[in-house]
């Protein structure tokens, strides 16, 4: 599915009018195609589905040695992202993504491309953490992978209750995370 551009600058004008304000006025005039060519940027994962976004960043390296249970973590990829409820932005997110390698490794940039391509969407914070497990799991061939997100959403620190210092932690444990406690304590110490 592609971004229709045309279709947001017309709403974008009906929003400006709609508003009160005069999108023929001077520093109006070029918004709606600011807005549309942001809106195609910052939503480009949504013309991606989970298994098309696992094949684009499926990099994989044969790991050395045997099979173990040792981790990879990677922590704090800062990442954005837009509530589906009210189109807030949702900011200083930080994801961290842990799994234990099942024969093979993934190149580490693929996993901050993972985890910024599925948030560029409109998201929940916990579907975001659902949607990297699946595609980590997917690419990887492990079903031993944590998902970790930290951050604050605009649709409470700007607006309603307009708690600035809020911040909104959610957790994804699959596989081995989600039934060995003393893996989860461990991943939780290293994100200290």
């Amino acid at each position: 599915m592609a971004i229709d551009k045309e279709a947001i600058k017309e709403h974008i004008r009906g929003i400006l009018v709609a508003l009160g304000d005069d999108p023929d006025r001077e520093g109006l005039k070029e918004t709606p195609d600011r807005v549309a060519r942001m809106y195609e940027e910052v939503f480009e994962g949504m013309n991606y589905t989970n298994d098309e976004i696992a094949e684009m960043f499926n990099k994989s390296f044969e790991r050395p040695g045997k099979d173990t249970s040792d981790m990879v973590l990677v922590k704090d990829i800062e990442v954005f992202s837009y509530c589906e409820h009210h189109m807030a932005l949702m900011y200083d997110m930080h994801v961290s993504v842990a799994y234990i390698p099942k024969g093979k490794v993934l190149g580490l940039s693929k996993i901050a491309r993972i985890a910024d391509m599925v948030a560029k969407r409109l998201q929940l914070q916990e579907r975001i953490g659902t949607d990297i497990a699946y595609i980590m799991s997917k690419v990887t061939g492990s079903e031993d992978v944590a998902v970790v997100i930290e951050g604050s959403h605009s649709c409470m620190t700007a607006r309603g209750i307009r708690n600035a210092s809020a911040k909104t932690f959610t957790t994804t444990f699959t596989g081995e995370f989600e039934k060995n406690e003393t893996l989860q304590n461990k991943l939780m110490m290293l994100l200290k």
